[in-house]
């Protein structure tokens, strides 16, 4: 996938769910995987013409499992003039020294949030964007149905009452495999991900029924997706009337 093509999706994601507002300041989580550095530079571009102006900073939490190399990151924000700050924490000895969790996603995720939005308010701003992709609102919507018998998936503008902050995902239209594609073709310093249950997960287990479902009955993707964003889920923004 190309710079353009990547800047069209997200264009289309954040004006039809108005995610940026003049003077946003918006931090980008970056986990150190394509996902969240496919993000930063297609944010890091939108910022050089988007009508609306807006300032980025990048943040890592590093949960402190394995020393990971984020020098090339480093390099990258400072060749794209996005200011990159690193959060040190001990969540992984928490949750597999100490705690032992067995499951520990969910955990995990509440930490690692609560980290990167202290941080996020600490540098001054007022919204977080996450590098969920089109797979990602799939996947979580069959994850609710089959776990939690409900229809749910995490909207793609959310306001955080107790921090004030409001989560945006601009690569809701993007699929995983272009994703793949656009770091492949600009070569994004991607970093391993270092948790040892990376892989092992209930999300890895339905992507793959889903990949499988839609290789037997093509267009499954398409259509799941299609249901989610006009599936009128409590939480959504309502669009149909602006």
């Amino acid at each position: 996938m190309k710079l353009q093509r990547l800047l069209s999706l997200i264009r289309q994601a954040v004006d039809q769910y108005e995610m940026i507002e003049e003077g946003d300041h918006i931090a980008i989580g970056i986990s150190g995987g394509k996902d969240s550095l496919t993000l930063l530079w297609g944010l890091a571009h939108l910022q050089k013409f988007y009508p609306k102006h807006f300032s980025l900073s990048a943040i890592t939490v590093d949960m402190g499992i394995d020393t990971m190399n984020l020098e090339p990151i480093k390099a990258l924000c400072q060749e794209i003039q996005v200011p990159y700050e690193i959060v040190p924490t001990e969540i992984g000895k928490i949750l597999f020294d100490i705690r032992k969790e067995t499951n520990p996603c969910s955990l995990c995720a509440k930490l690692r949030k609560g980290a990167l939005n202290n941080k996020a308010l600490e540098m001054g701003c007022n919204k977080i964007a996450y590098a969920h992709h089109k797979d990602d609102l799939i996947e979580t919507a069959m994850m609710s149905l089959l776990y939690e018998g409900r229809f749910y998936a995490f909207s793609p503008v959310t306001h955080l009452d107790r921090t004030d902050l409001t989560v945006i995902r601009p690569l809701m239209f993007v699929s995983e495999a272009d994703v793949k594609g656009f770091r492949n073709k600009y070569q994004l310093p991607v970093c391993k991900n270092p948790c040892p249950m990376d892989g092992h997960t209930r999300r890895e287990y339905v992507k793959n029924l889903i990949h499988t479902l839609n290789m037997e009955n093509p267009g499954v993707k398409d259509r799941l997706f299609r249901a989610v964003i006009e599936g009128h889920i409590d939480g959504w923004p309502d669009i149909e009337h602006r």
